[in-house]
């Protein structure tokens, strides 16, 4: 992979990833990847183990991490089939993937490596029937949302854009409320998505009832993020 890598590209993806001094990506490092190449070495290093997918998480390059983190993908979407989703066996290894990608969030660190793996494995998780109850996923979960890192945050609200497509609402509704007030433009930007994402995914209804009670209280990023799939005359209504 790093002699695949483009100068640039990188150039390129540094700037895009804010990797400058003071910027929320500061000091990652880019190979100079395109899409392509990166899901390449996925499809064909699908079935490592966690001691190789750990060496490609611990890399300094974003780009080798996000295969690392993509293999992880992979390999808990294969456990989803219906032969194997009340397997014991499966069950087990989705918790263990799971949990593998807790330990490992802190590496998680830029939004496109939460956005492509949060809501396919933490989300997914909290679904599925495992072996571990769901009350302990729960904790897990929270101690993301109080994390003082954050990407950890972030999966903690990206998550649930599986559960509002599982019709399970309550848990947008809760880190959105939980997040609020956060203080960074990305995290407005994640709840406000997820808000979006829950209306369209749970009804219209449950995310007027939010804004109702909130929208005061809510950055205007988040505001119109949540409100954008609205109509021109209700999008209004909201920021007005």
């Amino acid at each position: 992979m790093i002699e695949a890598g483009d100068d640039v590209q990188r150039e390129n993806l540094m700037r895009f990833f804010k990797t400058g001094e003071g910027d929320y990506g500061e000091g990652d490092q880019f190979l100079g990847l395109k899409n392509p190449q990166t899901r390449a070495f996925v499809k064909d290093n699908k079935d490592l183990d966690f001691e190789d997918i750990q060496a490609l998480i611990d890399s300094e390059y974003h780009e080798i991490r996000l295969c690392g983190f993509l293999i992880l993908v992979e390999k808990y979407l294969k456990l989803q089939s219906a032969r194997l989703m009340h397997d014991v066996n499966s069950m087990a290894e989705r918790d263990a993937i799971a949990s593998f990608y807790v330990r490992n969030s802190r590496r998680a660190n830029n939004w496109d490596l939460v956005d492509l793996t949060a809501p396919k494995i933490i989300g997914n998780w909290i679904v599925d029937k495992t072996i571990m109850q769901l009350p302990d996923k729960e904790d897990i979960v929270q101690r993301l949302a109080e994390s003082d890192n954050l990407w950890q945050q972030r999966i903690s609200m990206v998550f649930t854009w599986t559960t509002s497509r599982n019709n399970l609402p309550e848990y947008a509704l809760r880190y959105a409320k939980f997040h609020l007030k956060h203080p960074h433009d990305l995290m407005h930007k994640a709840v406000g998505w997820m808000l979006r994402e829950l209306g369209k995914c749970c009804g219209m209804e449950i995310l007027r009832d939010f804004l109702a009670d909130y929208r005061n209280e809510m950055h205007r990023t988040t505001l119109r993020y949540a409100i954008e799939k609205m109509d021109e005359k209700e999008r209004q209504y909201w920021m007005t």
